[in-house]
C-alpha cells in the first residue's frame, strides 16, 4: 500500500513509518498543513492517516480537501483529542476510521488494512481476476495454483492494476504510485514500460492471459475481459 502520514511528532512519526515499511508498505510523510494539502493535491494515496493538530492548518480541513478531490482515499485520522465532536465531525466528513494516541502500532496497522479491504477489496484478503489470484496478507500471487515470483514493485503494480481494472491508467500516474514525490527526481519514465514488461512476462509463463495492454501516448489498462488469441 502508499500510504501518506501527515503527522508533526517526530517520534511518533519515526515509529510509524519503521513498522509500515516492514511490512511493505510506501510511506510519505507531510509535518505541516501546507506540505499535506500539496501532497493530496498532487498524489494519489491508498490510506492517508491525519493527525488533528497539525502546524499551519486543522487536519479536520486536509481530510475534507482530500475528500472533494479524491472521494476514495482511505483515511483514518490519529490524534491526542479524544473528543467526541472531533470524532463525530471526521466521520461525518468521510473518515474511514478514528484512532485515539496513544495507540499500539499493530492496531493501527490492522485498521488499515481492514479500510484497505474495505474500500478497494470488498473486504476480501484475496482479489481474484479470472486465473490471477492476488493474496494480500501474503503478498503472493498465483497463476490457477502456480506461484509467480513477483518483486515488491511487479506485485504492488499488479495489486494496482486490479484495484482500477479495465481503466486507462497514465504512465505519470503509475509512475507517482510506484515511486511518489520521488517521481520528480527522475530523467524519464523508462522504468514504468520495464516493470510492465517484466509483470506481462511473468503472468503470461505461469498460464495467464495477457491482459495488460499499451494504450498509444498515454498508458496502460489492464483489461480484465481480454483474452489471448
Amino acid at each position: 500500500m502508499k500510504i501518506l502520514v501527515i503527522e508533526d511528532n517526530q517520534d511518533l512519526l519515526e515509529n510509524i513509518l519503521t513498522y509500515l515499511k516492514r511490512g511493505g508498505n510506501r510511506c510519505e510523510t507531510a509535518p505541516d498543513y501546507d506540505t499535506a494539502f500539496n501532497k493530496i493535491m498532487s498524489f494519489t494515496y491508498d490510506i492517508v492517516l491525519i493527525d488533528l493538530m497539525i502546524p499551519g492548518g486543522s487536519g479536520l480541513q486536509i481530510l475534507r480537501e482530500l475528500k472533494s478531490a479524491r472521494p476514495q482515499t482511505g483515511t483514518i485520522i490519529i490524534s491526542a483529542k479524544n473528543s467526541l465532536d472531533d470524532k463525530v465531525t471526521g466521520l461525518e466528513i468521510g473518515a474511514d476510521d478514528y484512532l485515539t494516541k496513544p495507540f499500539q502500532l499493530a492496531e493501527l496497522h490492522a485498521r488499515i488494512k481492514a479500510v484497505y479491504r474495505r474500500n478497494n477489496l470488498n473486504g476480501d484478503d484475496v482479489v481474484q481476476i479470472n486465473e490471477i489470484a492476488i493474496h494480500t496478507k501474503k503478498m503472493e500471487t498465483k497463476v490457477n495454483e502456480t506461484v509467480v515470483d513477483l518483486t515488491p514493485k511487479e506485485y504492488d503494480l499488479l495489486l494496482y492494476f486490479s484495484s482500477n481494472k479495465n481503466h486507462v491508467l497514465s504512465k505519470q500516474t503509475i509512475a507517482e504510485h510506484l515511486w511518489g514525490d520521488y517521481v520528480g527526481h527522475l530523467d524519464n519514465l523508462d522504468f514504468v514500460y520495464q516493470h510492465i514488461k517484466n509483470l506481462r512476462k511473468k503472468l503470461i509463463q505461469a498460464g495467464a492471459n495477457d491482459y495488460i495492454e499499451s494504450i498509444y501516448s498515454i498508458g496502460y489498462k489492464f483489461n480484465a475481459n481480454r483474452r489471448s488469441s
